[in-house]
């Protein structure tokens, strides 16, 4: 049955041949103002690591070395972190490379979608001695070997393969949903984001996925993960073939489906799509959960990495901590921290509480980091000042939080756009921008 059919063990297929491509996204608007001066794979995530890590990180605990991230808006922050994260060396042949949108004498436009992002740079991508293209998401919270994926791939002779896992019905309304022959894990149909009567047609016995059958009736849809694997020559003549196709969930599969051997792979871990700010803070404060948090920064078999700052152990001053992530290099003083993802170099003064909120940090040291706390008027220090309460909230890096400062959404607004004021509200979560100043006594 499926259950046999997806889950083929694996002895550890050579990974050399294999090329990642991690697709950055647009212009984040609904990561926004997360992604105002920052490409979305660069957000920060539990409080020292970015989004990129997650799938760079599958990557290299998969023995996949050749990898290339897609991005066109606020790159700078992501080359950067890239850079000083992932040096290979030369013995290896390995690499982690941005390539970002560019116009050029024969294409004068940005990257229209997922599937013409690639082929922007398949020129570059085709030049590399591959025979596989893994084609990642740059933007969703998982731990995957790939090494299974790649070998379902190839034990089926598969054209293209598909990552999939089973879902509700409120999960499938933004994800690509399928239906699969039981018997050979084939892919006969592919919706992108049906919605109405085309979302209850794409229901389907999810018993074959191995779930019992309670579980299949509150998990009656497949979806993609966004996670493909192509053949070098079937990606190659898709992309070339069909120049009008821009995005890979909505045209790509679509057409692979008619033309080629597309198999479904059953992934069976944990997987959040973060691309909205609801989803990544609640993603975010999943972490700190114990003992058994839905996904887990503390695998000693698959870590996730990311850049090293060799920074020094955080202080701790008579604070009371309770379930909650506090990332090194922080001040904290006779504070109150609860359900909270503190990020590094954080300063959190005397009397202050800290609720269900994603503190980011900061990207450097003021001087006099650990005596700041004075309430002067005319200059806000970096950090968060005396006397102040933050709940429901995410303060963005280099925040300059006052003393006094209430941000706990008085009035339970669900939208708003204050940035002049220095913060927006996102489905009621408050979002304060990143470098921004919150004066003494402000409450939000």
């Amino acid at each position: 049955m499926m259950k046999s059919a997806l889950g083929a063990c694996f002895s550890g297929p050579a990974m050399k041949n294999v090329l990642a491509v991690i697709l950055g996204g647009g212009a984040g608007t609904r990561l926004y103002p997360l992604t105002k001066t920052r490409a979305k794979p660069a957000v920060p995530l539990a409080g020292k690591h970015r989004l990129i890590d997650i799938p760079i990180s599958n990557c290299i605990n998969s023995d996949i070395s050749k990898i290339c991230v897609l991005t066109q808006f606020n790159s700078a922050s992501l080359n950067q972190h890239i850079g000083r994260a992932y040096g290979f060396s030369s013995f290896q042949q390995g690499f982690v490379e941005v390539l970002a949108a560019q116009q050029t004498p024969t294409n004068l436009e940005w990257f229209q979608g997922t599937a013409d992002a690639v082929r922007q740079h398949l020129r570059y991508l085709e030049s590399l001695n591959v025979d596989e293209y893994l084609i990642l998401p740059g933007d969703h919270l998982y731990r995957m070997d790939y090494r299974a994926l790649i070998q379902r791939h190839r034990a089926t002779q598969a054209d293209v393969t598909l990552s999939v896992l089973p879902v509700d019905a409120q999960q499938a309304l933004g994800l690509g949903l399928m239906q699969i022959n039981p018997y050979t894990g084939r892919i006969i149909r592919f919706s992108e984001k049906p919605e109405g009567e085309a979302l209850q047609r794409m229901q389907v016995d999810t018993t074959v996925l191995g779930l019992s059958p309670e579980q299949a009736r509150g998990k009656p849809y497949i979806a993609s993960m966004g996670v493909y694997v192509f053949k070098r020559a079937v990606l190659i003549d898709l992309l070339r073939k069909c120049l009008d196709c821009t995005d890979f969930g909505k045209e790509i599969i679509p057409i692979a489906i008619d033309h080629f051997n597309v198999q479904a792979y059953a992934f069976e871990g944990y997987w959040e799509d973060i691309g909205t700010i609801q989803a990544f803070f609640r993603a975010n404060l999943a972490l700190t959960q114990q003992p058994d948090p839905p996904f887990s920064f503390y695998d000693v078999e698959a870590p996730i990495y990311t850049r090293s700052r060799h920074l020094p152990p955080t202080k701790h001053l008579e604070c009371q901590i309770n379930q909650s992530m506090v990332s090194e290099g922080c001040i904290l003083k006779k504070c109150q921290i609860f359900n909270a993802v503190i990020g590094i170099r954080s300063r959190i003064g005397s009397g202050c509480t800290i609720r269900d909120s994603l503190i980011m940090g900061a990207d450097a040291y003021q001087p006099h980091f650990e005596r700041r706390g004075d309430c002067n008027p005319n200059l806000v220090p970096l950090g968060i000042g005396a006397n102040s309460e933050i709940q429901n909230a995410i303060v963005d890096k280099n925040a300059h939080i006052g003393c006094n400062v209430k941000i706990v959404n008085r009035d339970r607004v669900e939208e708003a756009d204050r940035e002049a004021a220095g913060f927006c509200i996102r489905s009621g979560i408050v979002v304060v921008l990143k470098d921004a100043t919150v004066p003494n006594g402000t409450v939000i």
